[in-house]
């Protein structure tokens, strides 16, 4: 299924694009031809016009063929002032319908590059990688349960904690602010937080359960993200400020539902001025 709207995606996207070509042909074409005044406020359509002496000739648009009329009768500051407007205006749309060109194509090009199975992925140099997903437990007093995908475990009064294993996780982000595609197969939450790290394992989320009610109240410590939508179900999402070091992960969660998922990574900038290997 998502093959067929990926090749939907740049069947159209290659009809744009062609559309766009067409545009730019008939905005150079249009900007060849231009008004050239008479001094009793008439004009003629023409493609060019030279001065020679005390006549001027012109190429007629209308009947395709050169003419020619007294100087003395032809408004050529009016003429020249509003072909050089026109002209600005023509590269301006131009460049504008360019523009969008090349965005389109970048868009087009971001989304061709993501994998279709749903999951976490980051770009490395040209490659694109995976995101391991971590498994994470809900932690308390009473049981420890492995958090699937839409099978929330039990109601259990109290606090529990959902943990990952490890004090640190074998993903490493070497960038501050980076940058993450998360490819969802229904809508759900998402984010970026930090994980509080434990004897043995890291914290994820913290669940206070209100007695009667059974309501879940989630605490994290959340991460402020920028999210832009790539295409249906495809997400990027990246921290809107430089991350310190120490350990994150992607979460996606259906809020009071108890489904949390996770895919852990951990934050050690290169020092300032250094390359990579």
């Amino acid at each position: 299924m998502r093959e067929t709207e990926s090749a939907a995606r740049q069947s159209n996207s290659q009809m744009a694009r062609t559309l766009i070509v067409f545009l730019l042909a008939a905005v150079a074409a249009l900007g060849a031809e231009f008004r050239l005044y008479l001094r009793d406020g008439n004009f003629h359509m023409v493609r060019e016009y030279q001065v020679e002496g005390d006549r001027v000739r012109f190429y007629s648009v209308e009947r395709s063929e050169w003419e020619e009329v007294p100087a003395n009768l032809v408004d050529l500051k009016r003429t020249e002032s509003e072909r050089r407007e026109r002209q600005e205006a023509i590269k301006k749309e131009a460049a504008e319908i360019a523009a969008e060109d090349k965005f389109e194509r970048e868009q087009e090009d971001e989304r061709a590059r993501i994998p279709v199975e749903a999951g976490v992925y980051f770009v490395e140099g040209k490659e694109v990688k995976t995101l391991k997903q971590a498994e994470s437990k809900a932690v308390n007093k009473k049981s420890r349960s492995i958090l699937k995908r839409l099978a929330p475990i039990p109601v259990v009064s109290g606090k529990t904690t959902v943990e990952v294993a490890g004090e640190h996780s074998a993903s490493v982000m070497t960038s501050s602010r980076p940058e993450f595609y998360m490819r969802l197969d229904h809508d759900e939450n998402f984010g970026i937080v930090r994980m509080t790290a434990k004897k043995g394992v890291r914290v994820v989320q913290e669940w206070e359960v209100v007695p009667v009610t059974n309501e879940i109240i989630e605490k994290e410590q959340d991460i402020p993200v920028f999210r832009k939508q790539v295409d249906d179900g495809l997400y990027k999402i990246w921290p809107q400020q430089p991350l310190e070091p120490g350990e994150y992960a992607l979460i996606e969660f259906t809020a009071g539902e108890r489904n949390i998922q996770t895919w852990d990574f951990g934050c050690q900038p290169a020092p300032a001025g250094a390359h990579p290997m």
